[in-house]
């Protein structure tokens, strides 16, 4: 060993020096170390265990969670239809009421306008015959003459008077009024034409077709008291 240069000795305490420092390492850092590793190893292990179960958990709670939203959808989709369905029964129901009652209501008005209607009807024409008679007798038993004539004018005059001919304040005013007789006014009968109605020129004109009383015009009104006019008003009524 000498003459290969290696001293025993030397080699022999190298050794036991390695020795006792691999031991120590071993015991000390190495052992220790695997420890160590092979521990956080079963932590990463049991790490990635839980965190699989976790994922599994909530993707089965998600699922749940997305089952019992559906069938809460469709729950209330229910509900809402049935509230519709119910909601559109009743408004028919109240619609249905409602048009009945509209119906009577509008059948007991009529019936009522129709009674109100029929009698006003018998008023009427039991006073439009009494005026046909009273006209048939004062045509048929009285002769317009002369005399008669003049005394239509005067009652004409008097109904003015009186307020039974009506004639509202500024309607009859113009620049001229035409007034038509059966026969011809006199003189005094003109006066009072022209003290009765404001123009400033009145004319004058016979027209036996109007058979007694006057018509006035001024303008566009006309004032219709001639019997001819009143035959005609009671022959409009009878309609």
């Amino acid at each position: 060993m000498e003459a290969l240069g290696i001293n025993l000795g030397l080699l022999i305490v190298q050794l036991i020096a390695f020795a006792i420092v691999f031991l120590t390492l071993n015991a000390w850092v190495y052992k220790p170390m695997l420890d160590m590793m092979e521990s956080r190893k079963t932590k990463i292990s049991q790490g990635l265990e839980d965190a699989r179960v976790a994922a599994e958990a909530r993707a089965n709670a998600e699922k749940e969670a997305a089952k019992v939203l559906a069938e809460a959808q469709a729950e209330a989709g229910k509900v809402v239809r049935e509230a519709t369905d119910r909601a559109a029964t009743a408004g028919k129901d109240v619609k249905a009421a409602a048009e009945a009652e509209a119906a009577k209501a509008r059948e007991a008005a009529m019936a009522e306008a129709e009674m109100e209607r029929n009698r006003i009807l018998g008023d009427l024409r039991g006073q439009v015959a009494a005026l046909a008679i009273a006209a048939a007798n004062k045509l048929v038993g009285e002769a317009l003459d002369e005399k008669k004539q003049h005394a239509l004018i005067d009652e004409f005059f008097s109904g003015v008077k009186a307020g039974k001919v009506v004639v509202v304040e500024g309607e009859f005013k113009g620049e001229s009024a035409e007034v038509t007789s059966a026969l011809p006014l006199s003189s005094q009968e003109q006066e009072t034409v022209k003290k009765s109605f404001s123009a400033k020129e009145v004319s004058f004109k016979v027209d036996p077709g109007i058979l007694g009383g006057l018509v006035v015009k001024i303008g566009d009104k006309v004032l219709d008291g001639s019997v001819a006019g009143k035959l005609e008003g009671l022959r409009q009524t009878l309609k």
